[in-house]
């Protein structure tokens, strides 16, 4: 399904080493014209790492976009009655996100506007990026596999060797997976073999 016209909500959380991956498919979103509306969690805005400084992180965000990063549970949570939204996708999805996602808790701006849109029953599109994907977090994986409206941009390991259990969607495939999502159909292959990533 065409992007052009589409309200699409963009949730960061906080995989730090992997947004440089993100800014280009962000861009690539505005250029089909689509409406991105942005969302980030309270880890993106609060930690400042080796990759960056929250507040930059946010103000670039907001650049790209060309509209506010909403970071409060408050202000995301009117998205889901307005029906503001067609498909929202959290890229890059950490493990503690999709933790707290299959157990059902609301306790970032990211959860609740994921919350709020899977009760409009809209699809939700997930970018993992987590070193346990195949460890702890493996039962939520397979919770949120098995969720009604909940699609996966496919994802492999990306360093089997030094990372074993750890799952990295490609992000390459961001926009044909929010095409089929909006058509309620998951992009298959959904395990792939990915390119192997340094260690960062």
């Amino acid at each position: 399904m065409p992007l052009n016209g589409k309200n699409i909500g963009f949730a960061l959380t906080g995989s730090h080493c992997t947004y440089e991956d993100i800014w280009p498919q962000v861009e690539a979103l505005i250029a089909l014209g689509a409406n991105v509306y942005p969302f980030a969690s309270e880890t993106v805005v609060n930690t400042d790492t080796r990759f960056g400084k929250g507040t930059d992180i946010i103000a670039k965000f907001s650049e790209i976009t060309g509209k506010p990063v909403v970071t409060e549970i408050v202000d995301a949570e009117p998205f889901g009655p307005k029906k503001l939204l067609d498909v929202v996708i959290i890229a890059p999805c950490t493990g503690n996100t999709m933790a707290r996602l299959a157990n059902a808790i609301t306790d970032t701006a990211v959860l609740m506007i994921a919350k709020a849109h899977l009760r409009n029953l809209k699809p939700l599109v997930l970018a993992i990026s987590t070193n346990d994907g195949l460890s702890m977090n493996a039962k939520n994986l397979g919770l949120l596999l098995n969720t009604r409206n909940v699609y996966f941009v496919p994802f492999g390991q990306d360093n089997p060797d030094q990372k074993r259990n750890s799952l990295v969607a490609d992000m390459t495939l961001i926009i044909p997976t929010l095409e089929k999502a909006l058509e309620f159909e998951q992009l298959q292959p959904i395990i792939i073999e990915r390119s192997i990533r340094a260690v960062k």
